[in-house]
């Protein structure tokens, strides 16, 4: 990197010190900058049109309102509406809330597998189960990020929502449990990604707050910026002459009340348009705009403003697979706060003492009563103590955990496409799971390393002897977890089970990727004034858990663009 570069760096600290240092800062859920679209002008100019307000374009925008004027449209509210609804003892219940204020939007992929959109200031950040931990090195080199300013841009974002998460008794039994099994060293506490077991950061506080990439508005320069909820972008508009090439101006975004407003560029040729509404929302919008594969384009009759086969392509989504361990003794409440890394390309997490919904409670409820039925053993102290009651599973936690098993880079890719033309809508998305025979080794060999974990010796005050490696299997295969056929072998054959009981990690990606859709500085190939910053240009998914890089990339990408425009084209190293 260029010297210039790191004098503005230095420029941009000293001004937000000094910013700061004059308690001109707001802090959340008080930002006097937010506001209801209904509140919008009809029309708008500013040099940053951000679309999106979630885990990437939050730490983008405060960024770049350091030295520009931003504008952020999000199509969701605002988290701090209601403080407690996504704190941790609510995880369940607030990801799968299906109302029309829900801060997730519910969809069901192709390959019949439920899944979830954020639709919140702050997005995925808001709904998710809180890991924090970085990108392995791979990824970056990959991305050709400095590795200099990326650890700069990880540790602003961990300054104000990273923390370390308490190891009480039943994370500590499982986790030494993956030792036992062999996912070794143990790595302590690290934001790192290392191949063995470590204790990762959370999002979650000492109370069990949950702190999200809204929060990282509280760097933002209230003067310069403004962020409109309830803001759905229908379109971005596009200047098209004759020998040159295609530039953003600007958008056409509806509020609340269904009242059209225009935001548009400013006359400065370095303002920009940026995409940071995501896997799904990046690709949709870019097609309904006009960029993508004509033929899909003129079936909508979508004008075509530039050809883009591309966009849409390459969508992926990490296979999850999970047990469902109940337990004899008292569980505390505990969202993900440890990860085993393998080296065979898994990773393994869980959580425990969580809230289900009451139909869910039933669910398990029903399926385990099933399957203690079949054994001699029915009438054990398991049985008796009111599993079988589905009223005791409705109003307390469930007393015992779920364990995730995670496919790292999965070669299956799928791809996004139209449903109708309007925004609000999900796309049709396929994610075509465990398509590649190498994706289905990874969770065979992923699952019965959980197996092992769960009847280690470590584990053992947190498991009943009755209940076998089968019949943990058939539990999972016979609750409604997917839209999936099942194979009459589900619970004996791994292979059968991972793909009949397949599930979202929430961690998809791509459908507008480096190097076929945007280029090294997430420029959108063949037009001007327009990027992405989000997952969607992601061709894996960094580390174990993503929405660490996702944030540490909008505050990259703020720099190097606010670099590029008041220093030029900026260097690569």
């Amino acid at each position: 990197m260029g010297f210039e570069f790191w004098m503005f760096l230095s420029l941009v600290y000293v001004s937000h010190f000094h910013f700061h240092g004059l308690s001109l800062a707001e802090k959340a859920p008080y930002y006097s900058f937010v506001h209801e679209a209904t509140m919008a002008p009809e029309v708008l100019f500013y040099d940053y049109i951000i679309i999106g307000g979630g885990t990437a374009g939050c730490p983008l925008a405060a960024t770049l309102s350091e030295s520009a004027n931003v504008l952020v449209l999000e199509r969701g509210g605002s988290p701090y509406e209601n403080p407690t609804k996504s704190d941790k003892g609510n995880f369940f219940p607030n990801l799968l809330d299906v109302s029309p204020s829900s801060y997730a939007q519910e969809f069901t992929s192709e390959d019949g597998v439920y899944n979830a959109r954020a639709r919140v200031l702050g997005g995925g950040s808001v709904i998710n189960a809180g890991f924090y931990s970085r990108a392995e090195p791979e990824f970056l080199k990959q991305a050709g990020l400095n590795e200099a300013l990326v650890n700069y841009s990880y540790q602003w974002v961990e300054k104000k929502i990273a923390f370390e998460p308490p190891m009480l008794q039943w994370q500590s039994a499982l986790r030494d449990g993956l030792l036992e099994a062999g996912v070794l060293p143990n790595n302590g506490f690290t934001f790192d990604h290392i191949y063995g077991t470590k204790i990762g950061g959370t999002i979650f506080d000492g109370d069990d707050h949950r702190h999200t990439a809204a929060d990282l508005l509280e760097y933002a320069n209230p003067y310069r910026i403004k962020v409109y909820l309830h803001a759905t972008v229908e379109k971005i508009i596009f200047e098209t002459e004759v020998f040159s090439r295609t530039r953003a101006q600007g958008v056409v975004f509806e509020d609340e009340l269904g009242k059209k407003h225009w935001a548009l560029l400013t006359k400065d040729y370095k303002s920009e348009v940026i995409l940071s509404a995501g896997a799904l929302g990046s690709p949709q919008l870019l097609m309904l705009s006009g960029i993508g594969p004509s033929q899909q384009l003129k079936k909508f009759g979508i004008k075509v403003v530039m050809d883009q086969p591309m966009v849409g392509q390459g969508l992926v989504d990490n296979p999850l697979n999970v047990l469902l361990v109940p337990s004899p003794s008292p569980v505390e409440l505990s969202l993900v706060s440890f990860v085993g890394i393998t080296r065979f390309g898994s990773y393994i997490e869980a959580c425990s003492g969580i809230s289900f919904t009451p139909s869910w409670s039933r669910s398990v409820a029903k399926a385990l009563a099933a399957i203690l039925n079949q054994t001699e053993q029915s009438s054990t102290k398991l049985f008796q103590e009111g599993i079988l009651n589905p009223e005791s599973l409705l109003d307390t936690r469930i007393r015992g955990g779920i364990i995730f098993e995670k496919v790292k880079d999965p070669i299956s890719s799928g791809y996004l496409e139209l449903r109708n033309m309007n925004p609000r809508d999900n796309p049709k998305v396929t994610f075509n799971y465990f398509q590649a025979p190498e994706d289905l080794m990874k969770c065979v060999h992923g699952v019965k390393i959980a197996i092992d974990a769960v009847y280690s010796k470590s584990f053992s005050n947190f498991r009943y002897e009755i209940l076998s490696a089968k019949a943990l299997l058939e539990l999972i295969v016979n609750l409604p977890l997917n839209q999936r056929p099942r194979h009459l072998t589900s619970a004996f054959s791994l292979e059968k089970f991972c793909m009949d009981t397949v599930m979202t990690i929430w961690h998809y990606h791509g459908g507008c990727r480096l190097g076929k859709v945007v280029d090294r500085d997430y420029k959108v190939l063949g037009v001007e004034a327009l990027r992405i910053v989000d997952g969607s240009t992601f061709t894996s998914s960094p580390g174990t858990n993503p929405q660490a890089t996702v944030m540490m990339l909008g505050r990259y990408m703020g720099l190097k663009i606010l670099q590029e425009r008041y220093f030029g084209k900026y260097r690569k190293k």
